[in-house]
């Protein structure tokens, strides 16, 4: 892995958009905003500059990345939508989904970005600092979380310098991000499956189709498995710190991520407590989960103990990431 870059941090506008534009032509790594969290752009049609971002990241290389792209002509050129898949485009871009698609014949995105698959994972994001960088490039570009892979996804320029700088570029900073949990992904086979629920709730997406969403085989989650899709490795978003799901107390050396106005016992003992949403609002919660799970874990607790998240709207997406940052490693 190539270290000791400069990595060049500059305001977003329009300067910006042009300085990345141009770093990626040359085969140059971007992070960026989107309303979900940081991306890490490369030229999805650069198979040295993926190969750059997979090692930027330290990313295992049979890991999918999303294609992003600024329409849905864009999209179009590079993997087949079938009715279901152009109705669930029209409903939600820009915006927090990402759909798996079969390639086009010809599809320009490199092999390595696809991870040897014959599908496509294409999104359109709608942070208009992605729109921006993506009309400015004309091209697609692949952009998983721009942080070390499996740490915990950035949702601020902050957290994308303090895991990357000298290891890419350029960052594009535009200030906080909105939805703060990556996008949800439907993989649109023979019936259109849920294969990671994100910024996009189930309910909304089985309300477009007029179905409910298959689940993907248990199997498909395994970290020995080849992924069907970005995010689906069942050890990831891990912080350094051991995570303890649906705590009902605090140990002495814990930090607590919190969820709603209720107290737990041991409060008073806990290293550092973060709310996520004293109000219990989920898609505040999921704004702030990414940047309190770093915070929380700067502080080298013994563990971070999380309060229970209903399974529901957001919750579903925020639970996910929380299972799989807990996953023994």
């Amino acid at each position: 892995m190539k270290t000791g870059l400069e990595t060049l941090i500059l305001p977003a506008g329009d300067a910006a958009a042009g300085a990345a534009a141009r770093t990626l032509a040359a085969g140059g790594l971007v992070a960026f905003p989107t309303e979900t969290v940081y991306g890490l752009g490369a030229d999805a049609a650069n198979a040295t500059a993926i190969a750059h971002l997979y090692a930027a990241k330290g990313r295992p290389a049979f890991n999918p990345l999303i294609a992003h792209v600024a329409d849905i002509a864009a999209a179009q050129a590079i993997g087949r939508f079938d009715a279901r898949a152009l109705k669930l485009a029209q409903a939600f871009w820009p915006g927090p989904l990402t759909l798996v698609v079969p390639k086009t014949d010809g599809c320009p995105v490199a092999d390595l970005a696809t991870a040897g698959l014959d599908t496509v994972a294409i999104r359109i994001p709608a942070h208009p600092v992605a729109q921006a960088i993506l009309r400015a490039f004309g091209g697609a570009v692949v952009a998983p979380s721009a942080n070390i892979s499996g740490h915990v996804s950035p949702t601020l320029a902050a957290h994308v310098e303090s895991d990357l700088a000298g290891r890419i570029d350029l960052i594009v900073d535009g200030g906080p991000v909105t939805v703060g949990v990556e996008s949800t992904i439907v993989g649109c086979f023979d019936a259109p499956i849920l294969l990671r629920p994100g910024g996009l709730s189930r309910e909304r997406i089985e309300a477009v189709l007029g179905a409910a969403l298959a689940r993907p085989p248990a199997e498909a989650e395994s970290d020995d498995s080849q992924p069907l899709a970005p995010g689906m490795l069942a050890s990831h978003y891990a912080p350094r710190a051991n995570v303890r799901l649906n705590a009902r107390e605090v140990a002495p050396g814990e930090a607590l991520l919190a969820f709603g106005p209720s107290r737990l016992p041991g409060l008073d003992v806990a290293m550092a407590v973060m709310n996520l949403s004293p109000a219990g609002d989920l898609d505040e919660a999921a704004a702030n989960l990414f940047g309190y799970l770093r915070t929380l874990d700067a502080k080298s607790p013994r563990a971070i103990a999380v309060m229970t998240i209903p399974e529901e709207e957001l919750g579903e997406a925020i639970n996910d990431r929380l299972r799989r940052a807990a996953v023994a490693r």
